[in-house]
């Protein structure tokens, strides 16, 4: 049974956040409980942020270390789905925030609250992530947004926080809002929103400038259904593998993202990402596709990725549409077992060799070399009847004047 004086906050340990929690319980009369997760964003410690929310009037504090549960279940399913949304982005910030919604709930079941907050503005894409993922597990739960509804604008919060003391440093703020995970980072407002600027050194942190990048780097990916299970030659977790290409492609300026993008509430904002580790795996992973992937199954996956990650863009990841594409997703990836190398260099993940037992490529078929098993006459019946319908078609059009004009050239 849910307690209707407790709210659990998606807190960050930040400004936001931190006076959220005072100004929840001022405003709505309710304790605040703070949900914190390690995704791999890096920063302070779970303690320090336990400690700090503690500090700031919170009745219970909720850790959570989720970086392997982040890197198992959610960006290795991305990965499977080679999910770039728009062609270019890998859902940095879209595949968290189903895992933290489901922390966030367990957490609101385990403390018997009946609300959840989180610090996202009316404009953007989470929070509609995040309230239709609760209303996914948890019909029953409500969700509240203080910025959004509260009206928690930065000049009130940090009037708040002197007003009361809290143990906040006031830091520079940054002129960026950034969000970032193992995946990737997620980097916009400030001069950005003018699309006319280009992005600054400082806007990066994940990736070097692949202008003036160090020695090439060539790295051996290997994946078993289509998880990367060794890193040249020694074994990796999904979380060990990210962070290694996070590492080595970043050092090379690889998975920088300048994009207009299309935001799921209606409108065009300007978005930078570094995604070192997830391009070099998702280049690496659809290579093996590939050599892996029967002809029509690979073009209606091809199709399906594309669904997928628009999807879950949109907030989707629980729904029974992309419960079913994932059904089909893992499916295809049965026999995507096998070696990609790679080279890593100036901002580019250049696949130059790849080996697997599960590969459709048959060296006796393709070969043009003496030993071909390709029976070459058989293409000629195979045309015939391959041209056929339009070949008959073709005739029709003659028949009734609307053939195609082939124009008459003097030759001299």
């Amino acid at each position: 049974m849910s307690d209707k004086n407790r709210i659990v906050l998606a807190y960050s340990g930040g400004l936001d956040t931190s006076v959220a929690i005072p100004y929840l319980k001022d405003r709505t009369g309710k304790d605040v409980v703070a949900v914190s997760l390690d995704v791999g964003q890096g920063g302070e410690s779970l303690e320090t942020i336990k400690e700090r929310a503690l500090a700031c009037g919170a009745v219970e504090a909720y850790i959570v270390d989720a970086r392997d549960e982040f890197a198992n279940e959610y960006c290795m399913q991305a990965l499977k789905a080679n999910a770039m949304y728009e062609g270019v982005y890998p859902l940095v910030s879209a595949i968290s925030r189903p895992l933290i919604t489901k922390h966030l709930v367990r957490a609101a079941h385990q403390f018997g609250a009946d609300t959840i907050a989180h610090g996202c503005t009316g404009k953007g894409n989470d929070q509609v992530r995040f309230e239709v993922s609760i209303q996914s597990i948890d019909p029953e739960l409500k969700a509240i947004s203080p910025i959004r509804d509260l009206s928690l604008t930065r000049d009130v919060e940090i009037a708040y926080a002197n007003d009361h003391d809290l143990p906040i440093v006031q830091t520079e703020k940054s002129p960026f809002s950034i969000d970032q995970n193992v995946w990737g980072r997620a980097i916009e407002t400030g001069f950005l929103e003018d699309p006319w600027n280009a992005p600054t050194k400082d806007c990066y942190s994940y990736t070097d400038d692949p202008d003036f990048p160090p020695v090439e780097d060539e790295v051996v990916i290997e994946f078993k259904q289509g998880v990367p299970v060794k890193i040249d030659g020694r074994d990796v977790t999904p979380l060990q593998a990210i962070e290694e290409m996070n590492r080595r492609a970043g050092a090379q300026g690889i998975g920088r993202v300048d994009l207009i993008e299309d935001r799921l509430v209606g409108i065009k904002s300007r978005e930078l990402y570094e995604a070192p580790g997830a391009i070099a795996l998702i280049t690496a992973h659809e290579e093996l596709e590939n050599m892996c992937l029967e002809r029509e199954q690979h073009r209606i996956k091809r199709d399906i990725d594309k669904r997928w990650a628009e999807l879950v863009y949109d907030a989707q990841w629980f729904s029974p549409a992309v419960k079913s594409l994932n059904a089909f997703i893992d499916d295809t990836q049965q026999y995507v077992n096998g070696e990609i190398r790679m080279v890593l260099h100036g901002g580019r993940a250049v696949v130059v060799g790849r080996r697997s037992d599960s590969s459709l490529y048959d060296y006796n078929l393709a070969t043009y070399d003496s030993g071909d098993t390709f029976d070459q006459n058989a293409s000629n019946g195979f045309i015939e009847i391959y041209g056929l319908p339009t070949k008959v078609a073709a005739a029709r059009d003659v028949k009734f004047g609307n053939g195609i004009e082939v124009p008459d050239n003097d030759v001299e």
